[in-house]
Parts: C-alpha cells; sequence; structure tokens
C-alpha cells in the first residue's frame, strides 16, 4: 500500500504526534512504548498500532477512538491511521469488527503465557527471563504491572520483536515484546536504602540500582532514624499507576558511608543473614567438643600419618588437609581429609535447616559470613594443627607419574601435625629448607603432573586475578591489590579437584544395572556457540585469535590466547570476558560433566564447612558405602538448585563489596591524579574505563567528551566522533581521571585527561542517571556472567 508518508511534512506532523504524551485512561487501554531504534516513522507507527491492539485484546475501537487514544489531531494524518488499519486488518494482525470497530486479531499473540525472572536493565525497560528459553523477552517499564527486579512474573509475549534495534545491554538479537500479566513471586519485600526524613513523611532510596521507585513511610513509622541513615524497610504497598511503593521500617542499621553499616546493608540487600538465630547457636554449643572413643573406634585411623594443612595466612577454618606417606617401589599414599560435617549437622536439625537455607558461607572484603555457627566452623569442624578431628577422606597410591594405582573412601580420625600459610608453603618450595621439604616437593611434583594432564584432556586455564584489600581498623581501604597464585595455591587446588573428581566416578561406579546412583555434582555445560563467536570478534578487535568453529579445539585455541595477553594492558578485560562467555557452572543431579575442567563428572566433596552441596555429597556418599541403593533424585535437585541460586546470590553480594571498597578508595585519591586504563565497554551514554592500576571500572559520558559529538557504532564496538572522526574502541588504551564517586550508587565517574569539564559537568549532571544504566548496558560485552567462579579465599569450582 503507498503510504502518502513520504511528504516530509507529514513525517514532521508524525514525529510531533508520537512525541505528544498520551495520557487517555478513560477505557482503561495502553499504548505501547518502544526503546529508540532505526525504523521509517510508518514502520514504526504501524508496530505501535498493532501493540495497542495487543495490549488491549480486552476491547475493540472505532478508527475515531484509535486516533483519540494516539492524540491524531491533522487530517492527513488521520487517513494515514484508517490505510494502516486497513493493512493490519487484511493481514490478520486486527479484526473488523460488524459493528464498525476494529479489535486484536486471533494470532496477537505469538506464545501463551509463562513464568520468568525479571531483570530490570534500566529505568526504561527491563529483561524476563525464561528458564530453558535461550533469548529473554522485552518489557517496557509501563508494561511491567509493578513487577520489581528479581520478581517472578507471569509474561504473555507479543507478536512483535524488536529486530535489530538499538537496545542497552542486548547484543544485537531479535527479542520478543511482552507485558507483564501476573506477579507470582516477590524477591523480597525488604528493601535497603538511605532514607531522607521529612515533617510529613519519610522517603527512603534503595541502594540497588535496579529498584527505581522510592518507598514513602508514614511520620510514626520512621521511629528513630535520621536523614542519612541506612534503613531496612519493609514494602506494605507495592506501586501502582497511582500509587507509590509504601513500607514500614524494619531496622535502622546506622549512619550510611561507615564500613560495618554498609557491609550489613550489602549482606541485607541479597538477603544474606550475618547472624545465627538462638536455636541454632543453643544446639551447636550443645555438641561435645571431645571426641567419643566409640567414634573412632568405626573410622580408619591415620592420626600416626604426616598431616597438614596449606591456607590463607588470615583463615579461621581449615576444612581440608592432606597427608603423605611413602610406600614400596616408590609410589606414594596421599590423603585427601575433609572435616566430616555431616557427622555433626544431622537431619531434621535446627543447624540443617539453617545450613541449608543459607547453602554457603559468604566472603566480603573485610569478612567472612559462614554457613556453619562459630563453634563448627571455626572449632570442631576445622582442621587445626595438634588436635584429632573427624574427617571424611580420599586417599590415593599414585605412582611417582601420577597414576592412580588403589583409592579408598570413607570416615577417618586425623591429627594435624602442621598448619602452613600458602605463603610458608611456597617458601619451603623455593628454598628447600624449612618444615617437610621433601614432602611439599614430591605433592607438587604430583600436583603439576595432574595439572598438566587437565589441560592434555582440555581444560580451560582460568587464572582470573582476585582483588583484595588492605584495610585499618575501621575498614577504611588503604590499597588496592591483586591475588598472586603460586604453586602453593596451585598444589591445593589439583589434590581438591582430584578428590572431587574421583568421588564422583566412585558413586557413579557403585551403580547397580542400568540405573545410576543419585549424586550432587558440579556441572558446567558447553558454552554457547553465539556468545562464543561474539567473544571471538571481541578479542579479534585487539588483535588475537580465537578457534570456535570446531569444540574440540576451543580450550586449546583459549588456552593460548590467555597466555598471549598475559602481562598486556587488556590482560584482566580479556580474562574477565572470558570467564562471563562461558556456561555458569551449577550444581545438579544430572550428570552433564564439567566442561572447563573437561572432567567427565566433578562433584563438590571438599568444601562441606561452606558449601551445603558438600554435606548432600558426604551423606551420598556414605549412603552408597554401606550399600545403599540409589535414591530419589527430585529432593536432591532442588536442594541443588537452591544451593546454586544461594551462591548466585553470595557472588553478587561479594562483588557489591568489592565494588564498594574500591569506589571508596579512589574518592580518596587526588582528582589532579592522571591514571592509566582500558576501554572496557561502549554504549551510547558514554566509555566504560576499568583502571588498571586498581581494576576499578568508572564511566566517561557522552556529555563529557566535549569537544565532539560521538555516535555508537555498535558492531565494531567503538565511538566516532562527527566532526573529528576521533574513534574511542573497546580495548583502547586512555588516560583518565576522577570526575566523581558516588558511594551510595557504588560508581565513579571519569573523565578523559588533557580535557576541561563544562560548567555543568563539573556539578555532576546525570551522574545518577548514568550509573542507575550501569547494569547490562554494555554494547561490547556478553550480558550474563559465566563459569569457574571465584571460591570466596580459594576459587570455587
Amino acid at each position: 500500500m503507498p503510504y502518502l508518508a513520504d511528504d516530509a511534512v507529514l513525517r514532521q506532523k508524525i514525529i510531533k504526534m508520537k512525541k505528544k504524551k498520551i495520557n487517555k485512561e478513560n477505557r482503561n487501554t495502553t499504548v505501547a512504548r518502544k526503546p529508540h531504534h532505526i525504523l521509517s516513522s510508518v514502520d514504526e507507527l504501524k508496530a505501535d498500532i498493532a501493540a495497542f491492539f495487543d495490549l488491549n485484546s480486552e476491547h475493540s475501537f472505532r478508527p475515531y477512538e484509535v486516533h483519540d487514544q494516539f492524540g491524531v489531531e491533522d487530517r492527513k494524518i488521520k487517513q494515514l491511521f484508517n490505510e494502516i488499519l486497513q493493512e493490519l486488518e487484511e493481514t490478520g494482525r486486527i479484526i473488523f469488527n460488524k459493528d464498525g470497530t476494529y479489535s486484536a486479531g486471533l494470532a496477537k499473540t505469538v506464545e501463551t503465557a509463562t513464568t520468568g525472572r525479571v531483570d530490570r536493565i534500566n529505568k526504561s525497560f527491563a529483561f524476563v527471563i525464561i528458564e530453558g528459553r535461550e533469548d529473554d523477552i522485552y518489557v517496557d517499564a509501563d508494561l511491567l504491572n509493578g513487577a520489581w527486579d528479581g520478581d517472578i512474573v507471569q509474561i504473555q509475549p507479543l507478536t512483535k520483536n524488536l529486530g535489530n534495534r538499538s537496545v542497552k545491554g542486548d547484543s544485537g538479537k531479535k527479542r520478543t515484546e511482552g507485558r507483564v500479566t501476573e506477579i507470582v513471586e516477590r524477591k523480597s519485600g525488604e528493601i535497603v536504602g538511605i532514607i531522607e526524613v521529612n515533617p510529613r513523611f519519610a522517603v527512603v532510596q534503595p541502594d540497588n540500582k535496579k529498584l527505581f521507585d522510592p518507598i514513602y513511610l508514614e511520620p510514626e513509622a520512621v521511629q528513630n532514624a535520621q536523614t542519612g541513615d541506612k534503613v531496612i524497610v519493609k514494602v506494605t504497598a507495592w506501586p501502582t499507576r497511582r500509587s507509590q511503593a509504601e513500607g514500614e521500617l524494619i531496622q535502622v542499621l546506622g549512619k550510611a558511608g561507615t564500613n560495618d553499616v554498609e557491609m550489613h546493608a550489602i549482606l541485607a540487600e541479597f538477603g544474606l543473614p550475618y547472624q545465627f538465630p538462638e536455636m541454632v547457636e543453643a544446639e551447636a554449643q550443645k555438641i561435645p567438643n571431645k571426641i567419643a572413643k566409640k567414634e573412632i573406634a568405626k573410622r580408619k585411623d591415620i592420626r600416626k600419618v604426616l598431616t597438614f594443612t596449606i591456607d590463607p595466612v588470615d583463615a579461621k577454618d581449615f576444612d581440608d588437609a592432606l597427608s603423605i606417606q611413602y610406600l614400596d617401589e616408590g609410589n606414594i599414599e596421599v590423603g585427601v581429609h575433609i572435616a566430616d560435617v555431616s557427622h555433626y549437622v544431622l537431619p531434621d536439625t535446627e543447624l540443617e535447616k539453617e545450613a541449608y537455607r543459607r547453602a554457603t558461607s559468604v566472603y566480603l572484603v573485610d569478612r567472612t559470613v559462614p554457613m556453619l555457627p562459630e563453634k563448627l566452623s571455626n572449632n570442631l569442624c576445622s582442621l587445626r594443627p595438634n588436635e584429632d578431628r573427624l574427617a571424611f577422606s580420599a586417599i590415593f597410591e599414585l605412582s611417582p607419574k601420577g597414576k592412580i594405582l588403589k583409592e579408598w573412601f570413607g570416615r577417618t580420625v586425623i591429627h594435624s601435625d602442621r598448619r602452613f600459610s600458602y605463603e610458608e608453603a611456597q617458601q619451603v618450595l623455593d628454598s628447600g629448607e624449612g618444615d617437610y621439604p621433601n614432602e611439599l616437593a614430591a605433592l607438587n611434583k604430583l600436583a603439576k603432573v595432574f595439572r598438566k594432564e587437565r589441560f592434555k584432556n582440555g581444560a580451560i586455564n582460568f587464572e582470573t586475578p582476585e582483588v583484595r584489600f588492605k584495610l585499618d581498623e575501621q575498614g577504611k581501604p588503604l590499597g588496592i591489590y591483586q591475588k598472586e597464585r603460586h604453586d602453593s595455591h596451585k598444589l591445593i587446588e589439583e589434590f581438591m579437584l582430584l578428590a572431587n573428581k574421583r568421588v564422583a566416578e566412585f558413586v557413579y561406579g557403585l551403580s547397580k544395572g542400568e540405573k545410576k546412583n543419585t549424586m550432587v555434582y558440579r556441572i558446567h555445560e558447553a558454552p554457547d556457540p553465539d556468545r562464543l563467536k561474539t567473544f571471538a570478534t571481541f578479542v579479534a578487535k585487539l588483535g588475537h585469535k580465537l578457534e570456535v568453529e570446531e569444540e574440540n579445539k576451543i580450550a586449546k585455541s583459549m588456552n593460548s590466547m590467555l597466555k598471549e595477553v598475559e602481562g598486556k594492558p587488556e590482560q584482566n578485560l580479556i580474562e574477565q570476558l572470558a570467564v562471563r562467555t562461558m556456561a555458569k557452572a551449577r550444581y545438579s543431579v544430572a550428570d552433564l560433566g564439567h566442561f572447563g575442567l573437561a572432567f567427565k563428572r566433578y562433584s563438590h566433596f571438599t568444601s562441606p564447612i561452606r558449601r551445603y552441596p558438600d554435606v548432600m555429597a558426604h551423606r551420598l556418599l556414605q549412603h552408597y558405602l554401606d550399600g545403599g541403593g540409589s535414591v530419589d533424585a527430585e529432593a536432591y535437585e532442588a536442594a541443588s538448585k537452591h544451593s546454586s541460586d544461594r551462591e548466585r546470590l553470595a557472588s553478587e553480594a561479594e562483588r557489591a563489596s568489592i565494588k564498594y571498597k574500591q569506589v571508596e578508595f579512589m574518592s580518596m585519591m587526588d582528582k589532579d591524579k592522571e591514571w592509566d586504563g582500558i576501554i572496557t565497554g561502549v554504549t551510547e551514554f558514554g566509555i566504560f574505563v576499568e583502571i588498571t592500576e586498581t581494576a576499578s571500572e568508572g564511566l566517561i559520558r557522552m556529555t563529557d567528551l566535549g569537544d565532539d559529538y560521538y555516535e555508537l557504532e555498535k558492531d565494531n564496538y567503538r565511538i566516532v566522533g562527527q566532526r573529528t572522526r576521533k574513534i574511542y574502541a573497546f580495548g583502547d588504551q586512555v588516560k583518565v581521571k576522577i570526575k566523581e564517586t558516588n558511594l551510595a550508587r557504588r560508581s565513579m565517574d571519569l573523565y578523559l585527561a588533557g580535557t576541561t569539564l563544562s560548567a555543568r559537568s563539573r556539578n555532576g549532571s546525570g551522574l545518577q542517571e548514568s550509573t542507575r544504566n550501569r547494569e547490562g548496558s554494555r554494547s561490547s560485552k556478553p550480558r550474563r556472567s559465566s563459569s569457574p567462579e571465584p571460591k570466596g579465599r580459594r576459587r570455587r569450582r
């Protein structure tokens, strides 16, 4: 159909009409709003009208009513609307009724309603993530129906999709649009934020960057809170189109900005407890400190075998130990001994319920929030030196070349002869002097054999740096450094990997018949091919090659590329992106293997003090050792999923605490100091830069690139000046200065060294808006993160 839109005047009228604010609510109708994209005005208008009928499928409309809903007054545009209605009717998108009205067509939706989790990208829109579905559903903020980030919702996909529009945080794929029809489950009714107290009311602005609605409190609900306090509020009335969210004050954490308050606020923000219920503490205190002789008699006694632990210098819990003794013909017996948590934490007890609820310990920058009370985590289940302890052990007879000749699994009693820190063990390895140099050297030699074999089989060498802080007594950061990994770290890691792998294989091997024993595995699936190709394109822009076409070559090519970037400015950036490209490791009873480690089967057995899945693995292993048959998998799968979810929250809290301390440290720096940085993201509203020295990331807003007007070239991961043709691209090295830090939002604004800020920029205009848009908005990065994850004080595999 030939439209009249070729008339330039008419096109301007369409644009003017679409900018006009629509407030028609007399028929409870909704007009769809969309993100900015490149379409002709008429095509965009056609999509809007189709969406209008989808979103108001319970109503029918006469042409003049459609004009009215869109605020159309011009005669030519009314004619255009009528032509579009006729075409939509001809294609079946809408139906022409006998009474002269139009209504949504029978094919108005592409799918039936389903449930998913809201991922609020910024103030304008969100994605709904549906388990098992490859693409996420885009939802305009007006169509969220009051849903907040993290809520489980029922989502109704619509016929139209986003095509190739430019959506912040999107990877360029086509995405379906939808609307939230029902909120199935709220993520949490308790919100952390900063309170502002006024004479007639108070308002709390959430700390969470993905929550944009303030929460109002009545004066009598304020209690003793003062403006600037960090508080926890419970939402009593969720926001609607006509009313704001309301709440009641649960707890005043204290003045915002103090270390303890901020760390407690982070825990509360992610729903993580920092105190144990009295019943749990009481139950723990009742456990005897002395090991009963009858319990020792049930176990393999290896107290006379040389045993030691190797842990961080500031560790308080020692959940694993190694024993070593020399055998005939040059063979070595190595024992991997793990605290026997399942002996103390029994089913149906308060300790068990709390351990399941937490599912993991949480490691913030200045503290550990344990899964188990101190009586267990730092005492009975800590393999402290010179004390008898109950353990669950995996004992291997190994040849000098690392071949497993025999293996044994079961409960033991051990006695640690020495506690090494990583640094002390490394010193012995380097010098050959000190306690047990021959034994440590023998273990290190075997560990290197295991490591070499893993990489030969296709394991990927993820050596992502861990950011650490030097803090004063008040928790203020005095310095930032990256934790170095030495042979002593890798030694322990390889023997823990060995035990985890062999326990999984042993349980599988005990299966009777075709039905395989239920086991809790740590699984890591192969990366999504599209994300892998996107990552390969990223690194190609930086001059590096990654083979992604043949799956059996991915690991070798990845390791080669990662080795190539060692010591280069882009090393940290590429390593982080490599991890994000991988699928995320999780717990499951599904026997799917571990791609990153190149293990056919893998479990988590070695840290039951801090991981609930390890407790389940211990119980299952003992059940099968006792001759038991396979157990029902459904309950263990549910517990595995719960543990994966809790681990995700703990990781997010850990990252939030690191980000807070980074911003706090940078806030104390000289504003005139120049920092070396590398561009880690390019977006419509600015470029993200990671400061190399502190691994701290900040945003340079477009408004602070004042020498030109820059446009985003998404496919080339760069912005280009229209007049100067100056280019800022992903991976470029730049020098920056600190413009402003925002501790409340854990964000930092930067500007390029050698440039001068405008008066508007110096006043910090737009800082909050830009930081709120931070999550998921980098066009140059995959939107989700991934794979072998940090282990608090050791890396989680």
